[in-house]
């Protein structure tokens, strides 16, 4: 019973404070008398979309595919680099500077060059999709496999723990929440490389519905693609904290204790 009540909070409350967003959306739009080219009302943009529930929807999961292919990738690798620049500190002091000169890099400077090595279709913007998000997860992968505590770690030389083993039942176990933090905000990342791919070359996905209506002055559809964007990015993370919840029941369980 108890566990129903708290799950229901945690659903109506954000439901809430989306509509009470909106309401004031609207009242300040009508309030203001601001033009519809340039901030719609919510029931405009809502009325863009019930127009072409089909073509949005199409849209909605060309860039969700990108996006998870994207979130995907930079989660595997990125994980995966975690551990070897934590394990052997040389590849940690050779390939790390270099992988921060690289995100150091504007994605939108390099995009050109991703659609002459894979063309237009989806492989340029899996890409940059990538690009943008692989910092994150191995920045959080690698801060959490080196939280562990050394007497932990002691405790594990001392019963004579191979190196494997103490990666895998000891450090990866105790570095997963700062993985799971890692993951949420990957897939934030996912989805603005996925956007940033379909502005440099795309004849599909929301990215290019922004695009091409912005150059017609549709600020309603461009208005309605962003809010399928931030309902997209919404139900993404929604679904790593679920999985989160399954995976670590035990630190949900103390975050509800206090």
């Amino acid at each position: 019973m108890i566990d129903g009540l708290l799950f229901l909070r945690r659903l109506l409350l954000p439901v809430l404070g989306a509509i009470s967003a909106l309401i004031v959306w609207e009242a300040a739009v009508h309030i203001l008398h601001v033009k519809p080219i340039l901030v719609p009302a919510p029931s405009v943009v809502f009325a863009e979309i019930a127009a072409s529930p089909g073509w949005f929807a199409e849209q909605t999961g060309y860039t969700a595919l990108i996006t998870l292919a994207g979130f995907a990738s930079a989660s595997i690798f990125g994980i995966l680099f975690a551990v070897l620049i934590v394990e052997w500190s040389v590849l940690d002091k050779l390939l790390f500077p270099l992988f921060v000169a690289l995100n150091s890099v504007p994605k939108v400077a390099v995009a050109p060059l991703f659609i002459i090595w894979f063309g237009t279709g989806s492989e340029p913007k899996i890409a940059i999709s990538f690009l943008v998000a692989v910092f994150a997860i191995v920045v959080d992968t690698a801060l959490g496999l080196r939280s562990v505590p050394a007497d932990t770690l002691d405790l594990a030389k001392a019963l004579r723990g191979s190196r494997l083993k103490v990666l895998l039942r000891i450090k990866l176990y105790c570095a997963l929440p700062h993985i799971f933090a890692g993951l949420k905000v990957t897939m934030s990342l996912a989805l603005v490389g996925a956007i940033v791919g379909e502005f440099v070359s795309s004849q599909r996905g929301l990215g290019y519905v922004i695009l091409t209506a912005q150059g017609m002055f549709d600020t309603p559809r461009v208005f309605a693609a962003i809010l399928i964007l931030a309902v997209l990015g919404v139900a993404m993370i929604a679904v790593i904290d679920v999985l989160e919840r399954i995976c670590l029941p035990w630190k949900q369980g103390r975050a509800e204790g206090h």
